[in-house]
C-alpha cells in the first residue's frame, strides 16, 4: 500500500491538499469522511506534526481544532509564538476508529505501521515545499514517521536533534540550508488523558520552549 501514485509532481500546497481527498493508498479513506490536510504558510519557521485527525478534525476537515488542538493553541499562545509562524500537519491524513458499542461515539485508533508508510508520500511531499527551522513532533506515531521506528519519545523528549532528512535518500525527506533541527514531544491528547493533567501540560510547554528558542539558536 502506497499514496505514491495519488501524490502530484511539482505542486503547491493547494494542489496536494485538494489531491489528497482523492487518496485510496490505504484502507482508511472508506470510514473516513474526508482527508485532512494541513494548515499554516508555507514559509513557517516551526513546522508541528501530529499523528492523524481526530474526530472533530475529520468532520471539519482541518487538523488541530478538536480538544487537543484547543490546547495545542494554548500552549503555543503561552510561549509567544504566532501563528503565522506555524504549519500544521499529521502524518496520517485519514481518521483511524472503530464506533463504540452503540454506534454513536468513534473511538480513536492508532494508524499501525503499514498505514503510516502508506502515507508517507504526501508528508514527504509538504517537506519537499516547507523550509522549517524547527520540525516538532507530537507524540510517538509522529516522531517514528520522522525519524523511524527506533526512535522513542520518552528517551528524547525535549532535546534539540539533528533534522533525520538525508542528501542520500531524499525520497525520505529533504535536507535544508540552512539546517533545520527536530524536537519530539507528547501528542497534547496524552496530556487530556494524564492522571495528572497541570504537571503533564507544563513539561509540554517546557519542551514547546525548547523548540522556540531552537529557532533563535539555529538562525545564528
Amino acid at each position: 500500500m502506497s499514496a505514491q501514485e495519488y501524490v502530484p509532481d511539482s505542486a503547491s500546497l493547494e494542489d496536494l491538499r485538494t489531491a489528497v481527498q482523492g487518496c485510496r493508498g490505504c484502507d482508511l479513506y472508506r470510514n473516513a469522511t474526508q482527508a485532512v490536510f494541513s494548515r499554516g504558510p508555507v514559509d513557517a519557521p516551526m513546522v508541528f506534526v501530529g499523528e492523524q485527525p481526530g474526530d472533530v478534525e475529520d468532520r471539519r476537515g482541518e487538523p488541530f481544532v478538536g480538544p487537543a488542538g484547543r490546547l495545542l493553541a494554548r500552549a503555543v499562545g503561552e510561549i509567544g509564538l504566532e501563528p503565522d509562524r506555524m504549519y500544521v500537519t499529521n502524518a496520517v491524513k485519514h481518521f483511524k476508529f472503530r464506533p463504540d458499542a452503540r454506534g454513536k461515539r468513534r473511538i480513536h485508533q492508532n494508524p499501525n505501521r503499514t498505514e503510516v508508510v502508506a502515507c508517507r508520500p504526501w508528508l514527504t511531499a509538504e517537506f519537499a515545499l516547507l523550509r522549517p527551522r524547527v520540525v516538532v513532533a507530537l507524540g510517538a506515531t509522529a516522531a517514528q514517521a520522522l525519524a523511524g521506528p527506533s526512535f522513542r519519545v520518552t528517551r528524547s523528549r525535549g532535546q534539540v536533534l539533528p533534522w533525520p532528512g538525508s542528501a542520500e535518500h531524499p525520497e525520505q525527506f529533504p535536507t535544508y540550508d540552512p539546517p533545520a533541527v527536530f524536537v519530539a514531544t507528547v501528542h497534547p491528547s496524552a496530556i487530556l488523558r494524564a492522571d495528572d493533567r497541570d504537571a503533564a501540560y507544563a513539561a509540554f510547554v517546557t519542551d514547546l520552549e525548547v523548540a522556540v528558542k531552537a529557532v533563535g539558536d539555529v538562525d545564528r
